[in-house]
């Protein structure tokens, strides 16, 4: 990415879904914004009065809607053009041609958000919350990710900041006036790294939560052949998706679907039966299925109710079972004692296997939706816990204790972006499509 060597440049891209639409908006952001709209836009005055939308022709042959943001006043913090045309991708090809001519350059994928970074509209982990909106799949993705984007991870790392600040402050004063400070000093700094560190041990415990918001969770259908593994995953997804015939080892490959509870995507995998057999192909699928299990959040081991309990399904369930929901299909055929009982035939006992799915959804408010804040503040604590041991040690240099109190800044800074190196931002901006 060129963005940050050239982001004293003039770009623009489209910033609207590509594709046709009734309507695109292209925007121009940089210095030479107003130069490149006069040799676009004809129907501009000489005065341009910003945020004010102006209608006409533009040069292209297209009609549309053009709105000027002054420096400081736009999304990039530049000085920016929207403009807002028929949504024909030959007409939006057209427009964005013009502009290039005029002198902008294409936007890379990122570079708006990272020039509101660059100019301060938006800090680091806000503009991961613009990454994280555009790739919501579900209302709960979506209002976390809206969460980011009002800054609500800056706001919270205040009170982590003010603690390690504090223990810094005060372990520099103790080299500086020991005999003051001594056992007082000590006493501070250690409580001022116990209060930090307690703030991330709060903000990593929800790290379980986050991830299922973000990934969902992983649920595997297991069973013998013909257990009704197939018709459950058709039943669930109301789609005949994979094929049921009454012949005993008809899948013999994973068949992945989705659907969303309580706003967590859930990939529900069916998956070859479970037994012996001579067949390589329907090996290869029992293997497959193995191992499935063990990656596997939560399994659904469904034995046929109508034929009852079996020694192969004994055993199966008892090394599985603690991460298992046990299911008796077929009760339109026979009723069985264990397990919840369904028919997909009926629908009968699908609303309590669906309530025992939604037992297994974690509960409660992430700290944050990315994985990448996780991974920060887990070493930040790394670093708290070096201090503490210097500050706990009355042979070692009490001032040692600043160097990993100073390291735990630095961290803290790359997740709000103040102390972010190059490489990293160019990574995370990268993951941006064009436009935004």
């Amino acid at each position: 990415m060129s963005g940050l060597a050239g982001w004293t440049e003039t770009i623009a891209a489209r910033i609207t879904g590509p594709g046709k639409g009734a309507v695109a908006v292209v925007r121009i952001s940089g210095s030479r914004t107003v130069e490149i709209l006069n040799q676009v836009v004809p129907f501009l005055p000489p005065a341009i009065s910003f945020r004010h939308a102006y209608y006409g022709t533009f040069s292209t042959g297209d009609d549309g809607l053009v709105t000027v943001f002054s420096e400081g006043a736009s999304f990039t913090g530049e000085l920016s053009a929207e403009l807002s045309g028929h949504g024909s991708p030959v007409a939006v090809q057209r427009l964005l041609e013009a502009i290039f001519q005029a002198g902008a350059r294409p936007a890379e994928p990122g570079e708006f958000s990272l020039r509101a970074f660059l100019n301060g509209q938006i800090d680091l982990s806000q503009a991961e919350g613009i990454r994280e909106t555009v790739d919501a799949v579900t209302d709960r993705q979506l209002f976390e990710a809206h969460r980011l984007r009002e800054g609500r991870i800056s706001q919270e790392l205040e009170g982590l900041l003010s603690a390690v600040r504090h223990a810094l402050t005060t372990v520099e004063a103790l080299t500086d006036f020991s005999e003051e400070l001594d056992g007082v000093g000590i006493d501070l700094a250690i409580y001022k790294v116990d209060e930090a560190i307690a703030f991330c041990d709060r903000f990593l415990a929800t790290e379980p939560l986050a991830r299922q918001i973000r990934e969902g969770m992983l649920v595997v259908l297991a069973g013998q052949p013909n257990a009704g593994k197939s018709s459950l995953l058709n039943a669930l997804i109301k789609e005949d998706r994979a094929i049921v015939t009454p012949i005993p080892g008809t899948t013999r490959d994973s068949i992945e679907e989705r659907l969303v509870l309580d706003g967590i995507p859930i990939r529900i995998v069916d998956t070859a039966g479970l037994r012996e057999s001579g067949d390589v192909v329907e090996q290869l699928g029992i293997a497959r299925t193995q191992d499935l299990m063990e990656q596997s959040d939560l399994i659904l081991y469904l034995f046929d109710g109508s034929l009852g309990w079996t020694d192969i399904d004994r055993d199966q369930w008892q090394r599985i079972e603690d991460k298992a929901v046990l299911v008796a299909t077929k009760s339109d055929l026979g009723q069985s004692d264990r397990g919840i009982g369904i028919s997909v035939l009926t629908g009968s006992g699908l609303p309590e296997l669906i309530s025992a799915l939604k037992k297994h959804i974690l509960v409660g408010e992430p700290a944050s939706l990315v994985e990448r804040h996780y991974e920060i503040i887990l070493e930040v604590r790394t670093c708290l816990s070096e201090a503490r041991t210097v500050l706990c040690n009355p042979t070692v240099p009490d001032d040692l204790a600043s160097v990993s109190l100073r390291s735990a800044l630095r961290k803290i800074g790359e997740l709000t972006g103040e102390s972010a190196p190059a490489d990293v931002l160019e990574q995370i901006f990268s993951q941006f499509c064009i436009g935004k």
